[in-house]
């Protein structure tokens, strides 16, 4: 995890860092089959070389972009949770919950989703 502590050392606000460290080490302790990497200063997860979730921060909240056919199963539960969203990306403010179990679930649809794309992102016709 040394370049995610290198990621969240930078991060000032004591809560943020706190919640992130947490999602971080639920993350690795229930995929540990996924590799960390940071790439466009964001720190995110892959398996066999292809993109599974990624997360950022911003001052009201963090985002969690699990990529487009990785929202999509998953509407109903952003919206019951209250978590505001885009094509491509959800949001969970600093002050609100994290659904672990539907972070886990994303993660594990994306996993098998991917298990035969060998790209980082999934190319679309």
């Amino acid at each position: 995890m040394d370049n995610f502590n290198a990621y969240l050392d930078q991060i000032e606000e004591p809560k943020q860092k706190e919640i992130l460290t947490a999602v971080f080490n639920w993350v690795d302790a229930t995929f540990p089959e996924l590799e960390k990497v940071i790439k466009w200063n964001q720190p995110m997860y892959t398996h066999h070389g292809t993109y599974i979730i990624g997360f950022s921060r911003a001052k009201a909240h963090f985002s969690v972009s699990p990529e487009a056919a990785g929202m999509k199963p998953f509407i109903e539960r952003f919206e019951a949770n209250g978590y505001t969203y885009t094509e491509n990306l959800f949001r969970i403010k600093w002050t609100q919950e994290v659904d672990y179990d539907l972070l886990k679930d994303m993660i594990q649809f994306n996993i098998e989703d991917k298990a035969e794309i060998t790209s980082f992102w999934r190319h679309y016709k």
